[in-house]
């Protein structure tokens, strides 16, 4: 699409949009799209987005933790050395990284729904793709893409944001957690079963349909109408809110919906704002150090179940089954999991909704700073718990409670960073976030599947300080968003 070329200000930042102000008739009543939102209320609507929305996340769940899955299966068909198999995850989330950055400023400026079903049709496509891999370095590479486009995912959470009342926000959204719980344990039952008998690229392929499914119904969902009217786009703002308070059975306010004033959208510099500065400087630290700390636990889950590291020490592999092989001998790590291994997996992945009544009750009441606090403080408390010589009961308990606490970081800064940016620029505060979040999901898998092999109680101490920091930060941000509305602009 063609723009000026003094509209292009950097390769960053986005066109301006000029909008020109309509005034109305003297003494006509105005409302704005937040009061719309409100007045409508929460209905059918919302529960279909919700349902809708929300599963993305099983998606996003089914293809992020497929590589727990299949590492040990590639391990063994390439002989990896533990190097290379944390590279795999690194590079997923190297192409979450990098496209999280250039979706959000993409969804500021074409919209958030077509972003969205942009990153579902590109995951879908480089996730079949990847199960006909001939080998490690295209693995690799296809992987990246598909991190690439499953960053855009979080777009369903800003639509969902976007047309939740501000009452409900602190509710619906911690729910969604049920759907990553879903795609979470459906990875690993299905991983359990494919990997033994056709094989990790059919899992792969099994993995990509309920991405390919949800594509189908999208058009079910609108566009956001916070986002139409600060493009100046009334009428399908109008439109929009209209439809949803047929659905939903009630109606929108009196008078005309106004729009914004002239506003620049998508801009870097925005989230540096003086008036931001401070908070998006906080929000990036506790981001990188959530996505560290959450993908640590499912990748240290998954060396202590392959490789039986106990009470901090590297025990010898041990073969379900009596398999004496010469691969099994190998300088590689080559002990694929068995049933009990994937059970422990799923006991400790159900514990990702076990502290949610809990984690809605703080967002709710104590709200999202101290919230996000108490339970940074508490995985930092786990991590540290891990160290301690106990059985295996024990140990999957501590794991329970870790998937647990990281699971609840991510609700409430989810939902924090949703709420604390402007309608202008929420898309891509929540892409840059994301981005700097990954920086922390691949810095993980070397700590978790290398230094965790020469230094257990190092790697957990590491793990346990950078969670302390982010719970201070979490402290001591200066905003808080309970109970506020969403800004429509600086």
């Amino acid at each position: 699409m063609a723009t000026a070329p003094k509209e292009a200000e950097n390769a960053i930042g986005l066109e301006e949009i000029h909008m020109e102000r309509q005034e109305p008739p003297k003494g006509q009543k105005t409302f704005t799209v937040e009061e719309a939102v409100e007045t409508i209320g929460f209905g059918r609507f919302h529960i279909v987005l919700f349902l809708i929305m929300g599963s993305t996340g099983v998606a996003e769940a089914m293809e992020i933790m497929l590589i727990a899955v299949v590492s040990p299966l590639i391990r063994c068909e390439w002989q990896l050395q533990d190097w290379q198999v944390a590279l795999v995850t690194t590079m997923v989330f190297f192409g979450y990284m990098v496209f999280s950055i250039v979706l959000g400023l993409l969804a500021d400026r074409y919209g958030r729904w077509k972003i969205l079903l942009l990153s579902f049709l590109w995951a879908a496509y480089f996730s079949l793709l990847t199960s006909f891999a001939p080998s490690y370095i295209w693995f690799v590479f296809l992987r990246a893409m598909v991190g690439g486009g499953v960053s855009g995912h979080a777009q369903g959470l800003i639509i969902k944001t976007e047309f939740l009342p501000t009452q409900y926000r602190g509710y619906m959204l911690p729910l969604s957690q049920v759907f990553w719980l879903a795609g979470s344990l459906l990875i690993i039952g299905l991983a359990s079963v494919v990997n033994p008998t056709i094989g990790w690229r059919w899992l792969i392929r099994i993995a990509s349909i309920p991405g390919i499914l949800l594509i189908l119904v999208f058009k079910f969902i609108p566009e956001s109408a916070r986002y139409n009217i600060s493009m100046g786009n009334v009428a399908a703002a109008m439109a929009t809110l209209q439809k949803i308070a047929k659905i939903n059975g009630a109606a929108v306010p009196e008078g005309v919906l106004m729009e914004p004033v002239k506003e620049k959208r998508g801009r870097f510099k925005d989230l540096i704002h003086p008036k931001y500065l401070r908070t998006s400087l906080q929000i990036w630290i506790i981001w990188l150090g959530i996505a560290f700390a959450y993908y640590g636990v499912i990748l240290a889950s998954t060396e202590l179940l392959e490789r039986d590291l106990i009470c901090g020490s590297a025990r010898p592999p041990v073969q379900d089954s009596s398999d004496n092989s010469e691969e099994s001998r190998s300088r590689c790590y080559c002990h694929l999991f068995g049933p009990t291994a994937y059970q422990t997996m799923m006991i400790s992945t159900v514990g990702e909704i076990a502290l949610n009544p809990l984690n809605i009750l703080g967002i709710n009441f104590l709200g999202r700073r101290l919230t996000l606090c108490i339970t940074m403080g508490f995985t930092a408390l786990f991590f540290l718990l891990l160290n301690i010589c106990t059985s295996s009961t024990g140990m999957i308990g501590f794991l329970f409670m870790l998937r647990a606490l990281v699971s609840a970081n991510f609700n409430t800064i989810y939902i924090y960073t949703a709420e604390v940016y402007p309608t202008t620029m929420r898309a891509l505060g929540m892409g840059i976030s994301g981005s700097l979040c990954r920086v922390g999901a691949m810095v993980a898998p070397f700590i978790s599947q290398v230094l965790m092999s020469a230094s257990f109680l190092g790697a957990l101490c590491l793990f346990s300080s950078v969670c302390v920091v982010c719970a201070i930060s979490a402290l001591t941000l200066p905003i808080e968003t309970k109970g506020r509305a969403l800004q429509v602009c600086i």
